[in-house]
């Protein structure tokens, strides 16, 4: 059983489904929600168990972004098309056992970083 919540503990989830997909993903979009990197993995969408609120918001025509409305933590998305969510690595409570298996959006990443770690980077 993997668990996680947010910042003040309102939202929270949990899954027994194996997290696929472990990434940092450096869009403009996700940098300017999380202030930084976000990393995530995903499960199917039927096999995550949310509780408590989520605010969903309409980042874009493809997908939209879950968070929590009393502390603002980005803990989700999900795109349209597909029957999964991709959910916030630091928001889990305890060790995950996953390793990043890449860097995602990468052509888009802060200029006032460097990827380092020799990861395979996707633009």
């Amino acid at each position: 059983m993997l668990k996680g919540s947010c910042l003040c503990g309102a939202c929270s989830f949990e899954t027994t489904a194996k997290p696929q997909g472990p990434s940092m993903c450096h869009c403009a979009q996700c940098r300017a929600q999380s202030g930084g990197i976000w990393s995530s993995a995903y499960v199917p969408r039927a096999e995550l168990h949310i509780s408590g609120p989520v605010k969903w918001f309409a980042s874009s025509e493809a997908a939209h972004r879950g968070f929590c409305p009393e502390c603002g933590s980005f803990l989700f998305w999900e795109a349209h098309v597909e029957d999964t969510t991709s959910f916030s690595l630091g928001s889990i409570t305890d060790p995950t056992g996953l390793r990043l298996e890449k860097h995602i959006f990468t052509a888009s990443k802060g200029d006032y970083y460097d990827i380092a770690d020799g990861l395979p980077q996707k633009e």
